[in-house]
Order: C-alpha cells, then sequence, then structure tokens
C-alpha cells in the first residue's frame, strides 16, 4: 500500500508516531525518578535551613554581647546584656533561653536608676531551637566581664566562675529535629574577647574552632 508523504517528505505514518508523546508508563516512570529525587532533596534542604536559622540566632546574639561592651567602654560605665523572652525594654525581665536580647546600663552606685540602651529578636526561635548560657552577663569600662548582683534588671545576676572564666552561648536544634545540623557557640573571655566559633572543630586546627 503506498502512503503518501507529508510536506517535508516522510511518511504520515511515521509523522503520527512522532507526535504521539508520553505512554502512560513512561510518564509513570518519569513521576516516579521525580518523587525518589524529591524525596531524597527534602532533608538536605531542612538540614540547610535549620543550620541557616541557628546561625542567625547566634549571629544576632554575638552583636548584642559586642553592642554591650562597646557601650560600656564607650560611656565609661557598667552595661549588662541580657536574654529575655519580653519585648526589650526598660522593665524587660532576664531569662535563660530568651528570644530576645536587651542591653541596658548598671545603676551608678547613689541610686541611679539604668537605663535601657538597645534590644533585639534572635530570630525564629518557635521551640525548635535553644540556647545554653547565663541570663546576663555584664562589662565593666574596660570592656571586660565583671561580677555584679545589682544589676538593676529583673532577673539579671552577673557572676564569674573563677574555675571556667570562659562564658559560652551554644545555639542549638532541638533533639527532636537536630538530624545532621549544625551547632554554634559564642564564647566571652574574661578580657571581653566576643567570638563565634564551631564546637565540632578545634581553635588549635581550624580558624572557626571553638577553645577548649
Amino acid at each position: 500500500m503506498h502512503m503518501s508523504p507529508d510536506r517535508r517528505g516522510a511518511p504520515a505514518q511515521q509523522r503520527r508516531a512522532r507526535n504521539r508523546g508520553f505512554t502512560l508508563i513512561e510518564l509513570l516512570v518519569t513521576m516516579t525518578i521525580f518523587g525518589i529525587a524529591l524525596a531524597a532533596a527534602v532533608p538536605s534542604f531542612s538540614t540547610w535551613v535549620r543550620n541557616s536559622r541557628i546561625r542567625t540566632v547566634a549571629q544576632s546574639l554575638q552583636d548584642g554581647l559586642r553592642l554591650a561592651q562597646a557601650e560600656a567602654q564607650r560611656r565609661n560605665r557598667q552595661t549588662v546584656f541580657s536574654l529575655t523572652n519580653a519585648a526589650p525594654g526598660l522593665n524587660s525581665t532576664a531569662a535563660t533561653n530568651g528570644s530576645n536580647w536587651a542591653v541596658h546600663t548598671v545603676p551608678l552606685v547613689g541610686g541611679e536608676n539604668n537605663e535601657f540602651l538597645q534590644g533585639g529578636s534572635l530570630g525564629d526561635m518557635t521551640g525548635s531551637l535553644s540556647i545554653a548560657g547565663p541570663a546576663a552577663l555584664c562589662f565593666n569600662s574596660a570592656g571586660r566581664q565583671t561580677a555584679n548582683a545589682l544589676t538593676g534588671v529583673s532577673g539579671a545576676r552577673c557572676v564569674i566562675d573563677a574555675s571556667t572564666p570562659l562564658v559560652a552561648y551554644d545555639v542549638t536544634a532541638a533533639s527532636s529535629s537536630s538530624g545532621s545540623s549544625r551547632p554554634l557557640r559564642i564564647t566571652v573571655s574574661l578580657a571581653g574577647q566576643v567570638r563565634l566559633c564551631d564546637p565540632a572543630r578545634s581553635l588549635s586546627t581550624a580558624a572557626d574552632g571553638c577553645p577548649p
């Protein structure tokens, strides 16, 4: 039987075969491969999002500590950095694992009231991240850590442990969602050096590692 060619010289039957598109089996195979690839990518993406949130919180915490230190030096008086679950302000209460931070001046001898300087959010905590560290930390006019039980901020009491003068704030994911997340640590030395580091690495072998 003679088949009439199309305008491009190909038989009409071959042209129809080329325009047929995907079969049902081909479509199912493609969707299955796509589903497998998507399932493999979701855990990695979730870990990336969680690690990004950890870094955001750690950097905000570091910024707040450095601000408190800089204000103590600029004003030539003690300041107190504190974590709080309330909106940062003059009457905010210090609390461990707070979702916000606040910086106040410490009252001078003679009954002067403290002053609220600045505060900020630690980012999206939403119960899946936690901060392990003291509720409050004080700096003196030289920018060094100092102990003070009378900070003028409710719940904020600055203590220096002679055995471990290096204060650490650990930002981690909650155990139920930790997976392969990467915790970060902010350390404050007795001399006032504020540093963000990776607790999984050693300072002796990596520039971003934490001291022992």
